[in-house]
């Protein structure tokens, strides 16, 4: 590199320093309906629904459910279930499932209770742009609208979807606060003098008694962090000098979730009818369901009616309840009792898939 290469001209000394990312207080002006989002906090502000947007239950008001069969499984089935779960282990071998004996297969009447609520919430905050010559609209089109009338495209029903939306007539163009409005800050990594001390000769200009061929015996390198001009662009306004402010709403749709089924069946672990499916026999969907009255499993009821209240007052406090569904599943479970070689087993054939459960198989591959 050739000295003049390190030669510096002129720096602009009274470019700034790059400020605090945060917004100084009160830099942005109040938006009507939007109090809350004070001028350089960018918090997000949770907005409860109105009023007139809650739905009220009505009193003693109840769900019927239908009578439901309990499913059986046949011997067949039950020995296909145990290949196919013998199959995925590597250890197992097939021959104890292809020839056990069965001695008694034993279903059980298992319910899962679901409760689903779809839930709105909406919220916002202060967010900016660089202002590159786009439309800007502010005030002067008019009120912006409270955060529960500005208009969204609403997503499926039980879906779980976020969407950011520009609240209407908020926008209004600043001097970046970060460069000052000058579109440049100084280089923190030479201090606007484009040039750091050479690392090799650590600024001597020279290592045992040799001029540094580094650096060329000036002590100083061009800086490699803005290539010597003493200044970089700023990266909030992207070298424009101004930004445009604007309050983001985001709108939260969420499908809240409860799932119950009544654990009387110890040596079954009940997560893992997580992974499988039932038949459903009862579906009930409305703005705002009712408890399940009338159901044999009493464990069933209570837990509808202690669910459903526990929604309505989680949920309708900081969010909209725009729908709620609640359904009944059969799920299927059959104890399966055998012999093999004079010793007796059992294990478990769950959910309509066939899914195996078994703590002990009569024998394994070994490896020689």
């Amino acid at each position: 590199m050739d000295d003049k290469d390190e030669d510096i001209n002129s720096f602009d000394l009274s470019l700034p320093e790059e400020g605090p990312f945060a917004l100084p207080p009160g830099w942005l002006d109040n938006v009507t309906g939007y109090e809350e989002n004070k001028g350089g906090d960018s918090t997000e502000q949770i907005y409860p629904p109105p009023t007139d947007f809650v739905p009220q239950p009505e009193n003693n008001k109840n769900a019927l459910v239908p009578n439901i069969m309990v499913p059986t499984v046949s011997e067949d089935v039950a020995r296909d279930a145990l290949l196919q779960f013998v199959g995925k282990k590597w250890a197992y071998s097939s021959k104890p499932a292809k020839n056990l004996i069965f001695k008694d297969l034993n279903p059980f009447t298992v319910y899962r209770y679901r409760l689903e609520t779809f839930t709105e919430s909406r919220s916002s905050a202060w967010e900016s742009e660089p202002h590159t010559g786009q439309f800007v609209d502010g005030p002067q089109n008019g009120v912006s609208p409270p955060p529960w009338h500005v208009q969204v495209s609403y997503p499926p029903k039980f879906t779980d979807v976020i969407q950011k939306v520009r609240v209407p007539h908020s926008s209004f163009i600043k001097p970046c606060h970060r460069c000052h409005g000058n579109g440049q800050v100084r280089c923190t990594n030479c201090h606007g003098q484009g040039l750091t001390r050479c690392m090799f000769c650590h600024g001597f200009g020279h290592s045992r008694n040799r001029r540094c061929t580094n650096c060329h015996g000036r002590g100083r390198k061009r800086c490699v962090s803005c290539h010597g001009k003493g200044f970089k662009v700023c990266l909030t306004c992207c070298g424009h000098r101004n930004l445009v402010h604007f309050i983001q709403l985001t709108v939260t749709w969420k499908n809240q979730v409860f799932e119950f089924i009544p654990d009387r069946l110890p040596e079954f672990p009940l997560n893992k009818f997580e992974k499988v499916s039932g038949e459903v026999f009862f579906v009930d969907e409305n703005l705002l369901v009712y408890p399940v009255e009338g159901f044999p499993d009493q464990d069933i009821c209570q837990a509808s009616k202690g669910a459903i209240q526990n929604h309505l007052l989680k949920y309708s406090a900081v969010s909209r309840i725009l729908q709620q569904r609640q359904t009944l599943e059969l799920v299927p479970l059959t104890h399966v009792f055998y012999a093999y070689n004079g010793k007796d087993y059992n294990y478990f054939v769950f959910g309509r898939e066939n899914k195996v459960h078994t703590t002990k198989y009569p024998a394994s591959c070994n490896i020689l």
